[in-house]
């Protein structure tokens, strides 16, 4: 089972994601960080701002979950772009260190097996951020997604495209494929940490926490994985069968043993 942490807000998440991530860069300068977009990952970005002050990133590598396909890197909206102004610039990373799937057209048929080359050349990732969509995707893996799929080309459903529309004028605007990390890939990373805000993702943290283990929710793949945490507040929470137990197991966790 995933350990689940229930805390009371965006912020004592990020402060709580961003001290372990600090943590392993300090035993490993090298360390490999999985980095999700979009708006659940920024307080853990905000907060490591401070917690890792003082520690040298400059060796510390990255690489994104996922790119729209298509799109221009330098648009505002391309995750290149997205992973250039929410992390490497803000905690002084390396940008030759952080790596992107590429998006561009051309060459797109071999993009995902170039990727998953880098991974395994980088030894593999340490932590994995993750979010978790209102349909239970993880990066950009739909619903349907095989729990052995490797980083590959996706076509976008219209929830996801729906829901991404606000980083857009319109939906119109937002790409209809993407490459993706697949399942397969997510799993292999050492240690996986999902994070959800608000009511609204309270079905898909029920389903993918205590649900049936099912490629109709993506996000159930985690409960395959031996170290996992998923942090939330208290709505996301809402639907959650066992939430007194998990608060009750936290609340007793030996400090040592970290997230």
């Amino acid at each position: 089972m995933a350990e689940v942490v229930i805390v009371a807000d965006r912020d004592e998440a990020g402060r709580l994601v961003a001290n372990e991530i600090a943590r392993l860069v300090r035993s490993n300068p090298q360390t490999v960080l999985g980095l999700a977009t979009g708006s659940t990952p920024l307080p853990v970005y905000q907060a490591l701002r401070e917690s890792l002050e003082g520690v040298d990133v400059s060796h510390v590598r990255g690489f994104a979950l996922d790119e729209y396909v298509g799109i221009d890197p330098a648009h505002h909206e391309s995750y290149r772009s997205v992973i250039t102004r929410e992390v490497v610039e803000p905690l002084g990373l390396t940008p030759e260190n952080i790596n992107v799937p590429n998006g561009a057209v051309e060459g797109i048929e071999h993009a995902g097996a170039d990727y998953e080359e880098r991974i395994i050349a980088a030894g593999g990732i340490d932590l994995q951020i993750l979010g978790i969509g209102t349909d239970g995707h993880i990066g950009f893996n739909e619903p349907g997604s095989s729990f052995a799929s490797r980083t590959r080309v996706k076509t976008l459903t219209e929830q996801t495209r729906s829901d991404n529309a606000r980083f857009f004028d319109s939906k119109d605007e937002v790409p209809v494929h993407c490459i993706t990390q697949g399942l397969g890939t997510i799993l292999r990373a050492r240690h996986l940490v999902l994070l959800a805000f608000g009511e609204g993702k309270a079905d898909a943290v029920a389903a993918a926490v205590e649900g049936a283990v099912s490629a109709l929710v993506p996000g159930s793949a985690i409960q395959l994985h031996e170290h996992v945490t998923v942090v939330v507040d208290e709505a996301a929470a809402s639907k959650l069968s066992r939430a007194d137990y998990y608060k009750y197991a936290w609340a007793n966790k030996p400090a040592w043993q970290g997230i």
